[in-house]
């Protein structure tokens, strides 16, 4: 039991021995393996560093090799501007040298000219002074040859230069004058032909006179009236008179006031449709009448002002704008005469630089005293002028109406340009005409004028009363008492005469010389 028992001690001792020198084998197995591997990671860090070493030293040398050549660049291009430098140094040195030469060439010929001139300056002042001797000699002999002194003298030649130069001044200033007008004339001409070609009018005379249309010839009798109380109280409603003859269909309303008449002939009208006439309805139909006719006056004058492209007027001036729709000046309508007017004056205001709009203001309202001038005092220029400051328009729009007639100086240049838009407006084919009796009787007043001043031969009136020719004796009158005879004539037509637009007077005079060779 014992041997046994340590027998198994000795064995467990011996395996446990074993175990442990077993463990001890592995373990320096295992160091000398990590010493290994350990030498080998030295080993390839030392080669990894050495190639790391010679990488830099080989990207320091081609870093020093690329600045070495940049320097080396540098300087070759410092040594080349140093070369231009010095060529550009060597050709200004040649050019100054040149220089040095000429001027050192022009100095000599600037010396030479200097003795020259000192020369010619000797032989001037001895001429100034043989000049002056033998003027002192002339004065002396003309003094005694004359008798007059030197101060008589100089007075006697300055008042004949004087003269002279009076003349040519007068002359100078006639041919500027002269000038200045041709061009003046053909300019005005040029500028009113191109505003009359841009704007044509095709509107034509109307008549003064309303009639209405009847259904059938009963209803004058209704017109009329019971002892005739419809047609009085229509005619004490409206203001106008009311003409029932044996014209058929037809029953004609007249009156000096066309509002008025219009009126009437719009509330005639209502009545025939309406059928019911009486004096209640009549004095009914003319006051509801006469309110939308206010309306449409107004509706009118903004029209019209829109039209011509005027804004900001009063309100009071759009209604007399609209009135004119409604008055006729030797059957022209005035409104459609005044929207004429303020396009050409604005066409016209433009082509010499003025302002177009307020030309067509100042054309719109020339006229706008004939739609008051039966309630204020006076012609429709002032009348016009009058409303126009007290409505807030400017001094060239009331001065335009006050003088458009030549009744004033012209001031401002659109008092001018409405005159002349006035005339073209007025004068223009269709736009105004008159009865044959008052054509002929015109005609034969202007002739008749003409002949009756002296020297006058023969007078004769062409262009249907827009000019007057008068040929006069030359043994009588010449070229200045012509001249004043044509303003004689004018003025005498202006003062005596009605007619619309402007009359032209001519006056020719001539001397014939006739011999005969026998």
């Amino acid at each position: 039991m014992d041997g046994l028992l340590i027998g198994g001690l000795i064995g467990l001792i011996l395996g446990g021995v074993g175990t442990w020198g077993a463990r001890e084998i592995a373990a320096r197995r295992r160091a000398f393996a990590a010493k290994g591997l350990a030498e080998d990671i030295l080993a390839d860090a030392r080669r990894e560093a050495d190639t790391l070493r010679l990488q830099a030293e080989l990207d320091a040398r081609e870093e020093a090799l690329r600045h070495r050549r940049s320097l080396e660049a540098e300087a070759e291009t410092a040594r080349k501007d140093l070369r231009e430098q010095e060529r550009r140094l060597e050709k200004r040195g040649d050019l100054l040298d040149e220089r040095l030469d000429l001027l050192n060439k022009k100095e000599g010929e600037l010396d030479e000219a200097r003795r020259a001139l000192a020369g010619r300056e000797e032989a001037i002042a001895a001429g100034r002074l043989e000049v002056e001797r033998l003027e002192a000699r002339r004065l002396d002999e003309l003094q005694r040859v004359g008798g007059m002194s030197v101060e008589e003298a100089r007075r006697v030649v300055l008042e004949r230069v004087e003269r002279d130069l009076t003349v040519e001044a007068g002359e100078r200033i006639l041919r500027h004058e002269a000038h200045v007008r041709e061009s003046c004339r053909d300019r005005a001409r040029e500028i009113l032909a191109v505003a009359i070609q841009r704007f044509a009018a095709g509107h034509t005379a109307e008549v003064t006179v309303s009639t209405v249309d009847i259904p059938n010839d009963e209803m004058k009798g209704r017109i009329i009236g019971r002892e005739g109380r419809n047609i009085r109280a229509f005619e004490k409603a409206t203001g106008v008179d009311v003409i029932v003859d044996d014209t058929p269909g037809v029953v004609i309303v007249t009156g000096f006031d066309s509002v008025r008449r219009e009126v009437a002939k719009l509330a005639l009208e209502r009545l025939i449709q309406d059928g019911r006439i009486h004096p209640s309805r009549i004095e009914e139909i003319v006051r509801d009448t006469q309110s939308e006719m206010d309306q449409h006056i107004l509706k009118v004058g903004r029209d019209a002002a829109r039209e011509a492209d005027v804004v900001g007027l009063h309100e009071k001036l759009l209604d007399y704008l609209g009135k004119l729709k409604f008055r006729t000046s030797y059957s022209q309508n005035v409104l459609r005469h005044s929207i004429e007017v303020a396009f050409l004056t604005g066409m016209m205001a433009e082509e010499i630089g003025l302002d177009g709009a307020l030309g067509r203001r100042c054309g719109l309202l020339h006229d706008i005293g004939k739609a008051a001038d039966h309630e204020m005092e006076g012609g429709h220029p002032a009348v016009g002028a009058e409303l126009l400051r007290r409505y807030g328009e400017g001094k060239e729009v009331a001065h335009a109406a006050l003088g458009h007639h030549d009744d004033l100086r012209a001031d401002a240049p659109y008092t001018v340009l409405v005159a002349a838009a006035d005339a073209i407006s007025a004068s223009r084919p269709g736009a105004r005409r008159e009865t044959l009796e008052k054509y002929v009787r015109r005609l034969e007043e202007l002739e008749s004028l003409a002949l009756g001043f002296p020297g006058v031969e023969q007078a004769y009136a062409i262009q249907a009363g827009r000019e007057v020719r008068i040929l006069v004796d030359s043994r009588q009158l010449d070229d200045a008492s012509a001249a004043a005879l044509c303003r004689e004539v004018a003025r005498a037509i202006q003062a005596q005469l009605t007619y619309p637009g402007e009359v032209k007077v001519t006056v020719l005079r001539e001397t014939r010389s006739v011999e005969y060779a026998r």
